[in-house]
């Protein structure tokens, strides 16, 4: 089963340079909203998991840039769930401008679960092994 879902951002004059290109530091901010448009839909957001006292650090990121976004653009960020064994959620972001469907950016992340002592757990806690049974992954 795949978990995947879109959501719609328009490039505002603050997310863009000089050259009225996307400042590449904003696309990690795209992704998050991915991230956040994910947990609404998927019952996985950060207040979800901040219910059971965990947090959910990121520790790895990466973003491979295709072509620019500019001003005015719609882009579509697509946020896809990568499952995995061990004990981390891990996202696939790819980054649409809406107009034509293009291509303009790639990325991942990974975050990991700690407890409220900030405590790394090596499995899974028992709240996200109930989310991946609900959702057909285990």
């Amino acid at each position: 089963m795949e978990l995947t879902d879109r959501k719609e951002i328009t490039v505002r004059f603050g997310e863009v340079d000089s050259m009225a290109i996307v400042w590449h530091g904003n696309y990690l901010k795209y992704f998050e909203d991915g991230r956040e448009s994910f947990g609404v839909k998927y019952n996985l957001g950060y207040l979800d998991v901040h219910k059971y006292d965990i947090m959910i650090p990121i520790v790895k990121v990466a973003c491979d840039f295709k072509k620019p976004l500019i001003y005015g653009d719609t882009a579509i960020v697509e946020t896809r769930f990568i499952d995995s064994e061990a004990a981390k959620i891990q996202f696939a972001y790819s980054i649409y401008r809406k107009s034509d469907m293009e291509l303009m950016a790639t990325g991942s992340s990974t975050q990991v679960f700690l407890t409220p002592e900030k405590e790394l757990l090596l499995t899974f806690p028992e709240f996200f092994i109930g989310w991946k049974k609900k959702w057909g992954l285990l």
